[in-house]
């Protein structure tokens, strides 16, 4: 008789531990160090990502896009990216080859292209409810009204309860009141060192500065936060070594140049 209680004790103690680490339970808790490489981001969280400039759109897209990658799994495969109709057709879209070149399967990245900031916001809830979505990207180009601090909680709330992350693109030097988790300023860098060739462009690099929040106790600091120079690799970001120097000490090309003359770099004096 005793024994059966400690074994239906044990069984129970399980149970216990299993819901404390679902998502809903622990939306805070960090993406396995694997799948986000050196930057490790906890799910079920809204992060907001700001370039000062419409021109660094892609930079900050692609880190977007990047950190969404690192969350999605077998049962939360999909992808949402959210585009207001008006913007899209000045910030264009995602390129399909592209994201499979980085590691995201096009089929499972769903695209859509709201009418007004209140259709997007509520697109946007909807899917972080969904379990089959890993992550949401809301790439928006101009301020609105709608989202204002208010609108913010609810969806750091939502994101918290279904343990979905959300990431907000945005773009200009202001920064509103806002409750997501997370504050990145990303501008990007120069491409590291490609091997074989150090004058060639090699993986592309961003300078993130985390405005708001702290994701490492050991991150380096600056003044307006944790400031990385990060590196794309097959596992996600990783810090970029920024000490290492061309082989033969040239700069790298200042424009693109022909397929002709590109063959016989390696060769040139």
């Amino acid at each position: 008789m005793l024994g059966a209680q400690k074994t239906d004790l044990a069984a129970l103690r399980l149970k216990i531990a299993a819901l404390e680490t679902r998502p809903i339970l622990a939306g805070t808790m960090a993406a396995p160090l694997a799948a986000q490489g050196l930057l490790p981001l906890p799910a079920g969280t809204l992060t907001e990502i700001f370039a000062d400039q419409p021109r660094d759109a892609g930079a900050a897209l692609g880190f977007a896009l990047g950190l969404a990658r690192g969350l999605l799994a077998p049962r939360r495969p999909a992808l949402l990216i959210l585009q207001l109709a008006g913007e899209a057709q000045e910030m264009g879209v995602p390129y399909g080859a592209g994201l499979s070149h980085f590691g995201l399967d096009p089929e499972r990245v769903v695209l859509a292209r709201p009418a007004t900031i209140i259709e997007l916001l509520w697109a946007l809830e909807e899917a972080m409810a969904c379990r089959a979505v890993g992550a949401v990207v809301a790439d928006i180009g101009t301020t609105h009204k709608a989202l204002d601090f208010t609108a913010s909680r609810r969806l750091s709330l939502r994101a918290a309860g279904a343990g979905t992350s959300a990431f907000l693109v945005r773009y200009g030097r202001e920064r509103e009141a806002s409750a997501a988790k997370y504050r990145w300023r990303v501008v990007p860098e120069t491409s590291g060192p490609k091997p074989f060739d150090p004058r060639a462009p090699g993986p592309p690099r961003w300078q993130a500065v985390l405005e708001k929040g702290r994701l490492r106790p050991d991150g380096p600091l600056s003044a307006s936060g944790e400031d990385y120079v990060l590196e794309w690799t097959r596992d996600g970001f990783a810090i970029a070594d920024t000490g290492v120097e061309p082989l033969d000490g040239r700069p790298a090309l200042p424009r693109p140049q022909p397929a002709v003359l590109g063959d016989g770099l390696s060769q040139a004096s």
